[in-house]
């Protein structure tokens, strides 16, 4: 069947005695028409290979010759990984004059209605100290410090490590118990294994449980119980405000939890369950009740908690493992996700000894930046996710962490680069540096956000024009709440930065 065209065909009638005529004539205008096509074609053909022969100015054209490519550390990336900003550094670039960039970074970093910042700017390479501007005073840092967060995460657990979630037999017939294992991403359905959150689902876990309790012979009716003894102490802190609480910045912590303690992975703003551990266990019930239906099991309704932890020893009947340290870690910074960052400091605490709570997981953090070569010194943490106001770090020490990533011997750290966000491009950085003054740094500014009601911070690492990779911090701290020149004043510092030949 011919398909329709969206026009009428033409139909032309004949008589035979105009046949001839008609025929004759037809050749000649197909004639006629084969030449224009071929005249029509030849013509840009022409222009196009002319120039090559006589000149680009025999046509009267005076175009100029167009501008040379920028070099490849200067081009917004074709995908957003670090390595491949970070590639074509060569240590012969030349290092920017301190002075010439105070007189880039002075008249931009200013702030807007009140308060101060501070920042300081290093060669990555030498550790030369390019710009200072009270780098050695400590400031509330907001989430900025996640980056202190990162470097525990990476050297404790490792960046392939991942975290275990398991169902073993209960400590009596016909009971079974999820057991948290510090993974707060899990999915409702089914294990996903090309995304972090997600990549481990309960729905697998689910079915998994109820194949190990055929093989077992069990049947009739099943309680899940639910352990969480993982993390100890409060699970709020008392240093986080009421009010950040209840509009779902945080939540009380638990070593497993849907969508990082979020009823749904694509909302990302507004209440969080209070108790991600039950949630959790409620719906895991749900999957094995759906995954037993036709395996002559049923589960009783309602979860109970373990009266203790799992007995050690006791018979594991499944399990799903999380997405690797280092991917957790990259999500962490790209949507600076409070509660997953104090989960992996929790972690940290535990795989070095420490209870798994905020006092370990503060101490564990405050050691490893010591271990990885950071002085600890005026450091104060009272969380790990820096929405306390009570947490004082320095911006020397965050371009320090950021050296250490970028360029330091321990290359573990390198996992965390990926989660930097991207000017105009990823994470917390997507709709900044569209403007006159910040564009030139987009898809080149690289660097973790901070934001609480008066504090801004913005650490990361950048690209000079000359190919000199510089790392940097600048924290605000007592300004204007709702004062957008603050957040531009740190973009608009960046950005001179990524525009430096600066000699």
């Amino acid at each position: 069947m011919t398909k329709p065209t969206g026009r009428e065909p033409l139909r032309v009638r004949r008589s035979r005695r105009s046949g001839g005529m008609a025929q004759e004539a037809r050749k000649s205008w197909h004639l006629v028409l084969a030449t224009l096509v071929l005249v029509v074609l030849a013509i840009p053909a022409a222009l196009l290979v002319a120039p090559g022969i006589v000149g680009p100015g025999f046509f009267g054209s005076s175009a100029p010759a167009p501008a040379p490519a920028a070099p490849a550390w200067q081009q917004a990336p074709a995908t957003l990984s670090a390595p491949q900003v970070l590639a074509p550094l060569q240590p012969s670039a030349p290092v920017p004059a301190p002075s010439a960039v105070a007189a880039q970074v002075e008249p931009v970093l200013t702030a807007d209605g009140g308060g101060t910042f501070t920042g300081m700017v290093q060669d990555a390479l030498t550790g030369q100290v390019l710009f200072d501007r009270g780098g050695a005073e400590g400031r509330v840092p907001a989430s900025n410090l996640k980056l202190l967060t990162a470097v525990a995460a990476l050297r404790t657990l490792g960046p392939e490590h991942r975290f275990t979630t398991q169902v073993v037999q209960g400590p009596a017939p016909g009971q079974v118990v999820l057991v948290g294992g510090g993974d707060v991403l899990l999915g409702a359905g089914q294990s996903r294994p090309g995304q972090a959150m997600g990549h481990a689902g309960l729905a697998t876990l689910a079915a998994l449980t109820v194949q190990a309790l055929q093989a077992a012979g069990t049947a009739g009716d099943i309680k899940v119980l639910v352990d969480d003894s993982l993390f100890t102490g409060p699970a709020l802190n008392p240093n986080w405000q009421s009010g950040d609480v209840e509009a779902g910045e945080i939540a009380p912590l638990y070593p497993l939890a849907l969508n990082s303690a979020r009823f749904d992975p694509a909302v990302t703003t507004g209440p969080r369950p209070q108790d991600a551990a039950m949630a959790a266990a409620e719906a895991f019930a749900a999957q094995l009740r759906t995954a037993g239906a036709g395996a002559g099991l049923t589960v009783a309704a309602g979860v109970d908690r373990s009266p203790g932890a799992a007995k050690a020893g006791a018979a594991a009947l499944a399990s799903v493992a999380s997405a690797p340290v280092a991917e957790q870690v990259d999500l962490m910074l790209q949507v600076s996700d409070n509660y997953l960052a104090e989960t992996m400091g929790r972690m940290a605490a535990v795989a070095t000894g420490r209870p798994g709570s905020n006092d370990g997981a503060t101490a564990a953090v405050t050691a490893e930046l010591a271990a990885a070569g950071v002085t600890p010194d005026a450091v104060k943490l009272v969380d790990v996710c820096g929405l306390a106001m009570g947490n004082q770090v320095t911006a020397r020490q965050f371009t320090d962490v950021v050296r250490a990533m970028t360029t330091g011997a321990d290359t573990r750290l390198r996992a965390a680069l990926d989660g930097f966000p991207v000017g105009g491009l990823s994470g917390t950085l997507d709709t900044r540096y569209g403007d006159a003054t910040t564009s030139g740094g987009a898809g080149l500014v690289r660097a973790k956000t901070g934001t609480l009601n008066t504090v801004l911070a913005l650490s990361g690492y950048v690209v000079d024009s000359d190919g000199r990779l510089l790392v940097f911090s600048f924290i605000g701290n007592g300004l204007t709440p709702g004062a957008a020149g603050n957040k531009v004043a740190l973009d608009r510092a960046a950005t001179a930065l990524a525009g430096c030949g600066c000699r």
